[in-house]
């Protein structure tokens, strides 16, 4: 049976600045563990701490430009263009650029928190406690 979603709901992010997660799929709007969708809008000089995911990352950029650190090189996607981060792989997104992003993740399995395995060192290069 299909069903609608109203809304998506707001969920924490993390990074030096305010970035905006809105959840339309996933383990806190629709309660799936399968696969989680979010409408991402990062403002100009975010960036979040590195990870190495338990999860497939589908990004396609539909505003400014999203920037896509791994250990092997770095990726500018604009608007229009999408990326792949597969999971076990080290990987870092920011939007350095002035117009920030706003993009659609989508990951497989859903995210979380927990399944992103976040690198020990925050973004300002200090020890997390």
């Amino acid at each position: 049976m299909a069903w609608k979603i109203e809304s998506p709901t707001r969920v924490p992010a993390v990074g030096n600045k305010p970035k905006q997660i809105d959840e339309y799929f996933g383990r806190v709007n629709s309660r799936s563990e399968a696969l989680s969708i979010a409408r991402m809008q990062s403002p100009a000089g975010w960036v979040e701490p590195g990870q190495t995911p338990e999860f497939d990352e589908y990004t396609v950029v539909l505003r400014g430009r999203l920037r896509v650190e791994t250990k092997g090189e770095t990726l500018e996607i604009a608007a229009g263009q999408a990326v792949f981060a597969p999971r076990g792989e080290w990987v870092r997104y920011s939007t350095p650029h002035p117009d920030g992003a706003e993009y659609i993740a989508i990951c497989r399995p859903a995210f979380s928190p927990g399944l992103a395995h976040r690198d020990a060192e925050n973004v300002n290069g200090e020890t997390a406690d």
